[in-house]
């Protein structure tokens, strides 16, 4: 363990030098995570602004907020830590730079999972972090409730990481990924809106078939006290599947790779 945590220091101190080079991008990325609370933001004003509403899917304006906290939260993990690896799977497989990979003396997922960052969209994160702050403070809010809300968290991002290992993974088979992956992107994107706003159809669809309720409305939920037992078991639940889950196909992938030059 001390030997991957060291690993983790060095691949993120490498990433952080070779991208403050470019310190102009860093005000884009600023730019482009303001224009994604915007439309996160802009969405929930619609749905709030019309005349007597009051609630959406049972939830008030501030626990919505809440929910587009999380959902910039999620983003920004998916942009400093998931996407800038994922999306080099494909790319390593197509070169064939996979080989030196798999040949390195330590765990192919982890050295695939955690070589690259982006730093420079860690204002995601911040941005998520104060509309959590700023809706909780209107809101009650318990120490049990913000354990449970941890818990349902941390279990939401392995979710993340998972069905986003699981799609770039089908890059040892299709090698280009990123229709996939903009998919996910796209349903992803309902997540800025509590579950109980959509039609039932839809929301059984984001709850069982493509887990988004787990990743955003399900820590919210139990952030203010309103989980349901269920939700608050099937959440880990669902989390420890998919990393089951993804850890096998990841291993049946690898075994299946013959090399760019074979």
């Amino acid at each position: 363990m001390t030997r991957y945590l060291r690993l983790i220091r060095i691949f993120t101190g490498a990433t952080i030098s070779a991208q403050l080079e470019y310190r102009a991008n860093f005000l884009g990325a600023i730019l482009a995570s303001l224009g994604e609370v915007g439309v996160a933001l802009l969405g929930i004003a619609v749905l709030f602004g019309q005349p007597g509403t009051v609630s959406v899917g049972g939830y008030s304006f501030y626990q919505a907020l809440l929910v587009v906290g999380f959902f910039m939260l999620t983003e920004g993990f998916i942009s400093v830590f998931v996407q800038p690896n994922m999306s080099k799977i494909s790319e390593a497989v197509r070169t064939g730079s996979m080989d030196f990979t798999l040949l390195k003396p330590i765990d192919a997922q982890f050295n695939v999972s955690t070589r690259n960052l982006n730093v420079l969209r860690v204002t995601d994160i911040l941005i998520g972090l104060g509309l959590i702050f700023y809706a909780a403070s209107f809101l009650t809010v318990t120490l049990g409730g913000v354990l449970a809300a941890a818990v349902m968290y941390l279990s939401a991002l392995v979710i993340v990481y998972c069905i986003w290992l699981a799609l770039s993974t089908t890059a040892f088979w299709f090698v280009k990924t990123q229709n996939m992956s903009e998919l996910f992107n796209g349903v992803f994107g309902a997540g800025r809106f509590p579950v109980t706003a959509f039609p039932v159809p839809v929301r059984a669809f984001l709850t069982f078939v493509v887990p988004i309720a787990f990743i955003t409305t399900v820590p919210a939920q139990a952030l203010t006290g309103g989980l349901s037992p269920v939700l608050a078991l099937a959440s880990p639940l669902v989390a420890a599947v998919l990393f089951v889950g993804s850890r096998l196909f990841w291993k049946k992938a690898v075994g299946s790779y013959t090399s760019a030059s074979s």
